[in-house]
């Protein structure tokens, strides 16, 4: 019968977009919230008709809407879709403002409805929706010290302002998405000439002194779902295989297990590792990349540790099929659990936007010996918020604090921050002299973020 209920699925999941639409018309989603049946957290429940991907747009929105996910229960096993989420607010609470939960039953309803832009499909991977705010910039190969401070060298030299970034490295890999526009209209960069010119640029610039290593430059107008396209990206660069020695800084190792249930024709996924947030988002982020389906899953992160399971089979119908595809699944599942973990020394950056700041902030990293391990990159109105993830020249986030005063002497006592350093104290709240960096030369023209929606 279970085999039957999926092949009846994976028929509907070869249908094109516009079926798809028609279907979602014809039964909209379904979003009751509950906030008397458990104690500490608001039951979300989603009904809707089952589409390949449904789970993790799900997943996508309540991780926009800055939910915690504290259990799951997941079934979508035939032609309907239908989850419970017991979710908390960033401070682990129930949400019990009526209005804040107004904005999220109809956020899920806009981005699960008929005319939303989710709708994935088996045949291509996260779209770039037209823009003409922002040239889109996507970048694949082989990790190095100073890597991005180059490339934003590089781009602050073609004339170009990066508005918002993500930058992530993994097991000497790394992978960038970043949206630029023009220093000087303000706006996405559109002469096929000049995105060719950028493109060869930073091509060069990501093989380094090694020409032969792979790497993959992407120049197009639009946007796209950032932390999604990083998981493919990576993904298809195979930052999932590595020797044992690569997992070194990973404390502790996650513990991920593939077994086939053949009484069901399921696979049976079973995860346990330290909880972070993002957690469930990435995990079913890669499935889905992968292009396997959950039929069925429970999730609990309500203690340190997060425990995931999940009855899966591939778009065709089978569980996975090969010792050599059991392995595959696990080593990338292990992948995407590490991709935010062991990132380094936290450092948070404020202050007025101009164009060339994040390729002076990273040269300032660069010459004193950090390196850059992740990178969060927004412009807020005329503000630029930035996270930075450094390690020093030995690997170690553990930086010397004399290397953290001397740049925050150079950037700004109040403009860089520090976080999580054992041994760092606040400084006095007056700013030091910087010897250009801020200055209120070239301050662009007012530049909003692709913001997501806030609770």
């Amino acid at each position: 019968m279970a085999a039957v209920d999926g092949e009846t699925s994976c028929s509907s999941w070869d249908s094109d977009d516009e079926y798809q639409k028609f279907i979602q018309k014809m039964n909209p989603p379904r979003v009751v919230i509950d906030n008397t049946s458990c104690k500490n957290a608001t039951v979300v429940h989603v009904d809707s008709a089952n589409k390949y991907g449904i789970l993790l747009e799900v997943v996508q929105v309540l991780t926009e809407l800055q939910l915690i996910v504290k259990k799951a229960y997941i079934s979508s096993d035939g032609g309907w879709f239908m989850d419970v989420f017991n979710v908390t607010d960033q401070n682990g609470q129930k949400i019990m403002d009526e209005s804040v939960l107004d904005e999220i039953v109809k956020y899920i309803h806009k981005c699960l409805g008929a005319d939303s832009c989710f709708l994935p499909s088996r045949r291509r991977s996260v779209g770039v929706e037209p823009s003409s705010d922002y040239t889109l910039i996507e970048l694949t190969g082989t990790d190095r010290p100073g890597l991005l401070s180059e490339v934003s060298a590089v781009l602050t030299n073609l004339e170009c302002n990066v508005v918002n970034a993500e930058v992530w490295t993994h097991n000497k890999r790394a992978a960038a998405v970043m949206q630029v526009m023009d220093r000087e209209t303000g706006l996405a960069i559109s002469d096929t000439q000049r995105l060719a010119r950028i493109k060869e640029r930073l091509s060069y610039v990501f093989k380094g002194s090694n020409r032969s290593q792979d790497t993959k430059t992407t120049v197009t107008m639009g946007i796209t779902h950032t932390e999604r396209r990083l998981h493919q990206l990576m993904l298809e660069d195979r930052d999932y295989e590595r020797y044992d020695k690569d997992r070194t800084n990973v404390n502790p190792t996650p513990v991920v297990s593939v077994v086939n249930w053949l009484d069901k024709d399921y696979s049976v996924v079973n995860i346990r590792c330290k909880d972070r947030p993002k957690l469930l988002f990435d995990t079913v982020c890669t499935l889905t990349d992968m292009q396997y389906v959950v039929f069925h899953g429970s999730v609990d992160s309500e203690g340190p540790e997060a425990y995931q399971e999940y009855y899966i089979r591939h778009i065709d119908g089978s569980p996975v099929n090969s010792e050599a595809e059991r392995q595959r699944v696990i080593q990338c599942l292990e992948a995407a659990i590490e991709r935010r973990v062991s990132e380094g020394l936290k450092l948070e950056l404020s202050t007025g936007d101009r164009v060339g700041l994040l390729s002076d902030v990273t040269r300032i990293f660069r010459e004193n010996g950090l390196t850059v391990t992740r990178a969060e990159v927004s412009t807020r109105g005329d503000k630029a918020v930035n996270t930075f993830y450094v390690r020093d020249a030995a690997g170690s986030s553990a930086v010397d604090l004399k290397t953290l005063e001397a740049i925050r002497q150079e950037i700004g006592q109040t403009v860089l921050q520090v976080k999580g350093h054992p041994d760092h104290r606040k400084s006095p709240p007056q700013e030091s002299p910087s010897r250009f960096l801020f200055s209120s030369l070239f301050r662009p023209r007012s530049l909003y973020s692709l913001g997501l929606i806030r609770s």
